[in-house]
C-alpha cells in the first residue's frame, strides 16, 4: 500500500545548523524552479489537477466500454443462433457459419436452453480458452449494489491493456435481450473470441478520451486560471508589490496601501495591511521627532546650564539684600534654580529618555504646594486658588518630582482657563491620606477636556489639548507617578477637568 500521508516536510527551528550538517529542504519547491512566479505554478496545478480529475473519469468509463463491447458481441452472438436454428436439419453450412462468425467478430458460438448445451456455430480450429467472464451475474437493481461489481469490471478492463496480446476468452451471457430474466437461471449464451480486436478498440476509444480530455484540461484550466487570476493571485501580487515598495521607505505615507472594497478575506488583509503600515509610519515619525527634538534638547540643555548658573550667582547676590521682598522670594529663587540645574544635569548624565528613579522621602505637601502658588502667582485677579488639606499632610516621595508633577499640571490647569472666552476660573486642590497612599485631587472649571484628546491623554505628542501643546507635560507627569508606583486618572465631570493622584508610601511596597 502506498503512503498517502503526503512528502515530510521539515520545519524550521530557527537556529544555525552545526558546522558540515546541511538541512533538506523539501517541498514545492523542489517541484517547481525557483524562477517561476505565481501565476505560472497556478497554471500548471490548474492543468495538472483538471487532468488528474480526466483520468479518474476515464477508468471508469474505459471499463464501462469493454463491457458494451462484450454486450455487443452476445447479442450478435444471439442472432447468429436464431439464423442457425431455421437452417435445414440445424446444420449451418460452413460458408454460412464462417460469414456468421465474421459478421458477429466471434470465433464459438454455444447455447445451453432446456439443459441442452447445442453448439451452434463451431470454430474451424482448435481454441483455447484463457479466460472467462460471466455477464450473466451482474446486477441492475442500484448504485451501492454495482459497486463491487464495478470495481472488478474496472480491473478487468485495466488488465487488457498488459494481458498478453494472443489471448483467447468466453463470456457468458442471457439468452434473452434486455434485462429480463431467462426462462431458466441455468440457460446461457456461450462466446469465445480473441481479445485483440477488443483491445484495439479500446485503445482507440482511450485515445479519443484522452485527446477530448486534453482539450477539457486546457479549457477548464483556462477559465480557472483565469478568475483565479482576477479574484485572487492579482490582489496577492498587489499586497506583495505595495509590502516590498513600502518597505524601501516606511516614513513616506503615500506608499501606504489603498484598501479596495472588497469584503473577504483578501479585504481584510488589505484593510489590516493599510492600519499597520498606518501605525509604523507614525511610529517612525514620532520616532524621528523624538530623535531630532532629543538632539535639540541635549544643545538646549548644555546652553541652558550655563545660563542657569549665571543666574544662579546674581540670585545669591540678590540675597544679600536686604529688602523684606527680596528676603522672602530669593530663597524660592534659588531653590528653583537650583532644581533646574539638577535637572539639567541629570538629563545630560542619563542621555535618555526614561526619568531617574525617585529619590524618596517624607515631607510636608503645604510648602511645596505654596511654592508652585508663587511661582504661577496664585491666586490672580481672574484665577482663585484654593487647597483643601491638613497642614500636617505628609508625603512619601520624591520632592522634585511631585514638584514638576503639581507644577505641570497646574500650569496646565491655568493656561486652559486663560484660554476660554471669560479668561476666568478656579483652580482647587485637596490632599488626604487613605491607608498607606497619598490622594492629590487637582481640578478646575476649564472647557474641560476634548474627547480626542482623552484617547491619548499621557501619550507625548499625542495628548495636546490646546492649540500648540504637544502633551509632553502630562506624559512626563505620568511617568514620573508611575516610578512612584501610583497613577494618574482622569475623572468624568461635567464642568472643567478633575484628576486623581494616588501615591503610595514606600511601606506599601514591603507589605506587598
Amino acid at each position: 500500500m502506498q503512503d498517502t500521508a503526503g512528502p515530510h516536510v521539515e520545519q524550521p527551528t530557527g537556529r544555525q545548523n552545526p558546522p558540515g550538517v546541511e538541512t533538506r529542504k523539501v517541498g514545492l519547491r523542489r517541484v517547481f524552479p525557483s524562477g517561476w512566479h505565481l501565476p505560472t505554478k497556478l497554471l500548471v496545478i490548474t492543468i495538472l489537477f483538471v487532468m488528474l480529475a480526466e483520468v479518474l473519469v476515464f477508468v471508469p468509463s474505459i471499463a464501462a466500454f469493454r463491457l458494451n463491447l462484450l454486450h455487443d458481441r452476445i447479442t450478435s452472438a444471439r442472432l447468429a443462433a436464431l439464423a442457425a436454428d431455421v437452417s435445414p436439419d440445424g446444420v449451418v453450412p460452413a460458408t454460412v457459419r464462417r460469414e456468421l462468425l465474421m459478421t458477429a467478430e466471434v470465433r464459438a458460438v454455444a447455447v445451453k436452453k432446456d439443459n441442452v448445451r447445442l453448439l451452434v456455430l463451431p470454430s474451424d480450429e482448435p481454441l483455447v480458452v484463457d479466460a472467462s467472464y460471466d455477464l450473466r451475474d451482474l446486477p441492475y437493481d442500484g448504485f451501492w449494489s454495482t459497486v463491487g461489481s464495478r470495481l472488478r469490471l474496472i480491473a478487468d478492463a485495466l488488465y487488457v491493456f498488459i494481458a498478453p496480446p494472443d489471448r483467447m476468452i468466453v463470456i457468458y451471457g442471457r439468452t434473452q435481450s434486455g434485462n429480463r430474466p431467462a426462462a431458466s437461471k441455468d440457460d446461457f449464451v456461450e462466446v469465445v473470441l480473441a481479445e485483440a480486436p477488443l483491445r484495439a478498440a479500446m485503445v482507440r476509444h482511450g485515445l479519443n478520451v484522452l485527446g477530448l480530455s486534453i482539450i477539457i484540461s486546457i479549457i477548464a484550466a483556462a477559465a480557472v486560471y483565469f478568475t483565479l487570476i482576477k479574484v485572487l493571485v492579482r490582489p496577492m501580487m498587489r499586497i506583495t508589490r505595495n509590502m516590498v515598495h513600502f518597505g524601501e521607505n516606511p516614513e513616506d505615507p503615500s506608499r501606504i496601501i489603498r484598501p479596495s472594497d472588497r469584503r473577504d478575506e483578501i479585504g481584510v488583509a488589505e484593510t489590516e495591511l493599510a492600519s499597520m503600515q498606518g501605525q509604523l509610519n507614525q511610529l517612525l515619525h514620532q520616532r524621528r521627532r523624538l530623535a531630532d527634538l532629543g538632539l535639540a534638547v541635549s544643545k538646549i540643555n548644555h546652553d541652558l546650564r550655563n545660563m542657569l548658573a549665571s543666574a544662579q550667582l546674581i540670585s545669591d547676590r540678590l540675597g544679600e539684600l536686604p529688602d523684606p521682598t527680596v528676603q522672602r522670594f530669593a530663597p524660592k529663587l534659588i531653590a528653583s534654580l537650583d532644581r533646574a540645574i539638577n535637572f539639567c544635569n541629570d538629563t545630560l548624565r542619563f542621555g535618555r529618555a526614561e526619568e531617574a528613579p525617585p529619590r524618596r522621602e517624607l515631607f510636608a505637601l503645604s510648602p511645596l504646594l505654596e511654592e508652585i502658588a508663587d511661582g504661577l502667582d496664585l491666586p490672580r485677579e481672574q484665577i482663585g486658588w484654593r487647597v483643601d488639606m491638613s497642614a500636617t499632610l505628609q508625603v512619601d516621595a520624591d520632592r522634585d518630582h511631585l514638584y514638576r508633577v503639581l507644577n505641570n499640571m497646574v500650569r496646565n490647569a491655568v493656561q486652559a482657563i486663560e484660554g476660554q472666552g471669560s479668561g476666568a476660573g478656579n483652580i482647587s486642590i485637596s490632599a488626604r491620606r487613605e491607608g498607606l497612599c497619598t490622594i492629590i485631587e487637582l481640578s478646575d472649571d476649564g472647557p474641560g477636556v476634548p474627547a480626542k484628546a482623552r484617547e491619548n491623554m499621557f501619550q507625548a505628542f499625542k495628548g495636546g489639548a490646546r492649540q500648540g501643546g504637544v502633551g509632553l507635560g502630562l506624559a512626563i507627569s505620568a511617568d514620573l507617578i508611575r516610578a512612584h508606583g501610583g497613577e494618574i486618572v482622569l475623572r468624568d465631570t461635567e464642568k472643567g477637568t478633575a484628576f486623581r493622584i494616588e501615591i503610595p508610601d514606600r511601606q506599601a511596597f514591603a507589605d506587598a
